[in-house]
């Protein structure tokens, strides 16, 4: 065995490479060889107001990589109040411009009692934001998961061809809806917002509901996208997924008992429903996909004073909820500084 240090004829010392003879052929490898860049995966569950809880965990984790989220992740995926933070992550906004949106928005929308109300705000919110902005405008790859109310399937705004199952060829990024419509459609809970009807580029209606009744964590979809439509490995994902926590539900007072008992029992029913669906497809993504590896951060809250729900309206218990979120990313600082860095 030869081992040979040369270089080309007439270019420059950054042309430098290592010729390796062994028997009788030559192996030319390049002196600074780049290892291969992980694929990584960010993915926002539903959950209502207690997305802030999901911004507690997005702010250090964009403070541990020193960009903005869309500069690191490679695809996006969300679910309801997961679906508007991961659109503006797309967009290039950073945790705090997001969390300034919610503080303005949020709590003005959850405190409405009527559905037409809610979304009436909701779309002001959408409005606002996104404006006229549609899926070509993304840094980064998305997916807005939401539900076909017709005929009770998902229906899933992306921004790129490449993360097309079939039917490339009638592709459009999102449809061609805007990014408002899609995140609209993928946060009306109904029926306690209204459903939401969208127009795409080839003229369809359709009538949508809130991706939560599908997918209330999209991770599975974001995982199918990576590997079964982009083709990779899943050893070359990182998945980072994102809840919204766990929290005993709020005691009626004598007033809600009164008058709003129905409407609580209600709100708990959703809760519960989209809790077991997140904790369905969590199960499902650990015994199919258990070789992706991936960080799962959502803790379960038991104290009393913990107690809220999607649709909770104090900005000072949704501050706590930011907080709980910052202290949870605590606990897999080490994997997500393996993941990330």
């Amino acid at each position: 065995m030869l081992l040979l240090w040369t270089t080309h004829e007439g270019v420059g010392p950054e042309s430098e490479f290592l010729v390796l003879v062994a028997n009788s052929e030559e192996i030319a490898l390049t002196n600074t060889v780049e290892a291969k860049k992980p694929y990584r995966v960010l993915s926002l569950d539903g959950g209502g107001a207690k997305g802030f809880y999901t911004l507690g965990v997005l702010a250090e984790i964009e403070g541990l990589i020193g960009c903005r989220l869309c500069e690191k992740f490679d695809l996006v995926f969300g679910t309801s109040t997961g679906a508007i933070i991961a659109s503006m992550i797309a967009l290039g906004m950073t945790v705090d411009e997001i969390h300034d949106n919610y503080k303005t928005y949020v709590p003005n929308i959850m405190r409405l009692k009527k559905a037409e109300h809610k979304s009436a705000k909701l779309a002001e919110l959408a409005e606002k934001i996104f404006g006229e902005a549609k899926f070509d405008d993304v840094k980064t790859g998305v997916g807005i998961v939401t539900t076909k109310w017709v005929i009770e399937r998902p229906m899933i705004f992306k921004g790129s061809i490449e993360q097309g199952h079939g039917r490339k060829g009638t592709f459009r990024p999102g449809f061609g809806v805007k990014i408002g419509d899609a995140v609209q459609a993928s946060c009306s809970a109904f029926p306690f917002f209204s459903p939401k009807t969208v127009t795409t580029s080839t003229g369809d209606e359709v009538k949508l509901v809130d991706g939560g009744y599908c997918a209330n964590n999209p991770t599975l979809y974001a995982i199918a996208d990576a590997t079964c439509a982009l083709g990779l490995a899943h050893h070359d994902l990182r998945v980072v997924s994102v809840g919204v926590g766990v929290y005993p539900s709020p005691k009626q007072s004598m007033f809600s008992k009164m008058y709003w008992a129905q409407y609580l029992q209600s709100v708990q029913l959703l809760q519960k429903t989209l809790e077991i669906n997140t904790q369905s497809m969590d199960q499902l993504r650990v015994i199919l996909f258990k070789d992706v590896p991936t960080v799962r951060i959502s803790d379960t809250f038991e104290q009393p004073e913990m107690a809220t729900d999607l649709f909770e309206h104090d900005l000072r218990k949704l501050n706590i909820l930011r907080q709980r979120g910052r202290e949870s990313f605590a606990k897999s600082e080490a994997l997500l500084k393996e993941y990330l860095l």
